[in-house]
């Protein structure tokens, strides 16, 4: 299994003194995050796209060049790309020139997006939501698989055998498709053969197994083999080295991010109860000690057989200092057990 973080940049305030952590700091903060990352031996870092005063990342290709000019192996990709709202030839060139930066390391992961800000300031109609959404993916699939496309639409300006550079390193660029709770989202990515990142981020993750079941079922169907298309889990979580303190830490920071996303949502509030639960083995959160979050890894594996699991550590502004040492417990910890345990061979029913 490939084990990652991603993160969203966060701008949040500190919920102690109300402090706001300047966007230069926290960008600079994040290059050490991503290269500590890749020095632990992790395989993935993500970042999200936003257009939100509580998020430092617009631009996410130019945040991972900037961090591929700092790491040799880990690799580097959107968390999501908003395509909706996106022009996909300037999405597929800022990745291919990533890839090219990175020798070969750059992934999209590709979504409608959680956040609807990016509609009005690009001039789309919510209305189209999903529509842009599958247009501009056929597009984006289109430019990955051939040099010169020729492509009409909808949404944007037709293409007649346009060339588009740069070309990446990998061919194809991997594209993964990020999907949350809906189910045509899940069929979407199996029907075309692409590999599901599920965000799994409140509830019992076991509500999600027919999801993915779904996902593998509409790839069989469109005939494409589930076994060669990986399915990635992306969850919210916080480690150190006692689990009270990683609650302690980690829940004023969720509180006050889940506080006020609540409160523009209509969402009930939030409490330490709450919290509790979605901590607990039965909930979504890997908030606590490193053999906890093994434990809850692995127990996630027996019920989806995923192939990734990435990690919001930074769920609100946590100081870069315990976010440093969550990432160096995940990276030399749970990472080498977690890898461990899956290449052990499983026993023999009815075996000792």
């Amino acid at each position: 299994m490939q084990l990652g973080i991603y993160s969203f940049g966060e701008t949040t305030p500190d919920p102690a003194t109300g402090a706001l952590p300047p966007p230069a700091e926290r960008l600079r903060d994040l290059i050490e995050e991503i290269e500590l990352a890749d020095q632990v031996g992790l395989d993935l870092f993500g970042l999200g796209e936003h257009h939100r005063p509580d998020y430092a990342i617009s631009s996410p290709a130019t945040v991972l060049a900037a961090a591929a000019t700092r790491t040799r192996q880990i690799r580097l990709s959107s968390a999501v790309t908003v395509l909706s709202s996106e022009d996909p030839v300037r999405v597929f060139q800022q990745f291919a020139t990533l890839d090219l930066l990175s020798e070969g390391r750059a992934e999209i992961m590709a979504g409608r997006g959680s956040f609807i800000e990016s509609f009005p300031l690009f001039g789309y109609d919510l209305d189209d939501y999903d529509a842009l959404f599958a247009e501009k993916l056929g597009l984006l699939l289109e430019l990955r698989n051939r040099p010169r496309v020729t492509w009409s639409g909808r949404y944007r300006v037709r293409l007649d055998d346009q060339p588009v550079y740069p070309r990446p390193l990998q061919d194809p660029l991997p594209v993964w498709l990020a999907v949350g709770g809906n189910p045509a989202s899940a069929a979407r990515a199996g029907t075309l053969g692409l590999p599901m990142a599920l965000a799994i981020i409140g509830g019992e993750p076991v509500r999600m197994a027919p999801l993915v079941e779904l996902y593998r079922e509409a790839a069989r169907s469109a005939g494409h083999d589930p076994a060669s298309l990986p399915v990635g889990i992306n969850s919210h979580g916080f480690l150190a080295d006692d689990s009270q303190d990683a609650a302690d830490t980690a829940y004023p920071y969720y509180a006050d991010v889940m506080g006020r996303l609540g409160s523009e949502r209509g969402w009930p509030a939030y409490t330490r109860s709450r919290f509790e639960a979605n901590r607990s083995p039965r909930g979504a959160d890997f908030i606590g000690s490193p053999q906890q979050v093994i434990d809850k890894i692995l127990a996630q594996h027996a019920l989806f057989r995923h192939d990734r699991f990435l990690l919001q550590i930074s769920l609100g502004s946590l100081p870069h200092a315990r976010v440093m040492r969550a990432i160096e417990l995940y990276g030399t910890v749970v990472a080498p057990a977690v890898r461990k345990a899956l290449r052990a061979p499983r026993p023999t029913p009815g075996r000792a």
